[in-house]
């Protein structure tokens, strides 16, 4: 896989170790960018899952290296969890403890676990389970606060990033914390691990999902109560399923119908978004009635998969067909085939996105890489 080549070759960090901050459209490496959590723990979580898939040792070489770097540098052995971001040279920077980042942590290591059989890696990823639900669970109004300090205090600025509201719960935290706990799950299924399963399919079924429309809320204060307007096709139809995913890990019959049901409704209503060349758009404002006409990498790479699942679950033939419509879209306007990494995104007239990163931050191999493997998997459990 071109991705994972990119990652394993272009972008480990021969200076100090670990994977390097960022790389630019040039392919111009930054070589003192900072080191985010969140892309070194998805990194962890690819290589790791494909090691297991692909039975490729090259990749399990990268993941065992992933590891070793992760665990030493992000974990905060004094106070629990892991750091939100490094120097370059790996000593911490950003210390606060955003839970999407600590779930992100847990998902990379039950992965590794998973690759590995190592039990401290497993150990690792139940500390991080006990501390979010020590530190972030809100007991009155069931759900996840967003961060913390470095010592788990209460935070003023809760965002993820400056383009996010300043709220304290918010779908794609929660999301990605069922995400992380569904993993942890096939490894470790602890009574209270699965009650906050249901309980987090609870949340999104009745709080973050939108009567009559089915799509999700992004942004609420701590009762619940929404605080955007806003529609983000990429995270309904990852949404569809993730739910689902996490609803057939519990193995219960009346969740897994909700969740199958669920996934059919979220697709139609990603359908909205949509462009004729097949690609899909970034959000749209219902209250502006403003469609943000950028086409993003992660949302096709979340079509896909999200609209094979729709088709396995309906054998409806237009999910099928939406699935190849992504995949022409990303061919033909997302991947550099030169360096084998996919781009950032494109305008409505295809113009490249080059002033974000080509790999860094938040662009990392998680969700292309993701797709790729998910497809992979569904294909042979097909064939």
């Amino acid at each position: 896989m071109n991705i994972l080549s990119f990652w394993a070759t272009r972008m480990p960090d021969t200076k100090y170790g670990g994977f390097l901050g960022g790389m630019d459209h040039a392919g111009q490496v930054k070589q003192d960018a900072p080191k985010g959590v969140v892309l070194n723990a998805r990194i962890l979580w690819t290589f790791s899952t494909a090691a297991g898939l692909l039975k490729e040792l090259d990749y399990a070489e990268v993941a065992n290296d992933s590891y070793q770097w992760f665990t030493k540098h992000f974990f905060d052995s004094e106070n629990g969890g892991v750091f939100w971001s490094l120097t370059a040279e790996g000593k911490p920077l950003d210390t606060k403890k955003q839970v999407y980042a600590q779930a992100f942590s847990i998902y990379g290591l039950s992965a590794y676990y998973g690759l590995s059989g190592k039990k401290e890696a497993l150990e690792k990823a139940i500390g991080i389970f006990r501390c979010i639900e020590k530190f972030s669970y809100d007991e009155e109004y069931p759900g996840y606060f967003e961060a913390f300090t470095r010592e788990w205090n209460p935070i003023e600025d809760l965002r993820l990033s400056e383009k996010d509201a300043n709220e304290k719960k918010t779908m794609n935290t929660h999301l990605h914390v069922l995400e992380g706990y569904t993993l942890l799950y096939k490894y470790w299924p602890d009574v209270l691990l699965r009650e906050r399963i249901i309980g987090l399919l609870k949340v999104f079924r009745d709080k973050i999902l939108q009567p009559g429309t089915h799509t999700e809320g992004l942004f609420f204060n701590e009762f619940w109560e929404r605080k955007d307007t806003l529609v983000s096709f990429g995270h309904d139809i990852e949404a569809s399923w993730l739910l689902q995913e996490a609803a057939g890990a519990l193995a219960d019959k009346e969740w897994m119908n909700w969740a199958k049901r669920n996934a059919d409704a979220m697709a139609n209503a990603a359908a909205k978004g949509i462009d004729r060349d097949g690609g899909m758009w970034h959000e749209y404002d219902m209250d502006a009635h403003h469609l943000m006409k950028e086409k993003h990498w992660w949302p096709q790479a979340e079509a896909m998969v999200g609209y094979y699942n729709a088709w396995q679950n309906t054998g409806n033939g237009l999910y099928l067909e939406q699935v190849f419509r992504s995949w022409n879209f990303i061919k033909t306007y997302l991947i550099d085939h030169a360096l084998g990494e996919w781009k950032w995104g494109v305008y409505a007239d295809y113009r490249v996105m080059n002033q974000e990163d080509f790999a860094g931050f938040w662009k990392c191999p998680y969700h292309n890489g993701r797709a790729c493997i998910e497809l992979l998997h569904r294909l042979e459990m097909n064939a």
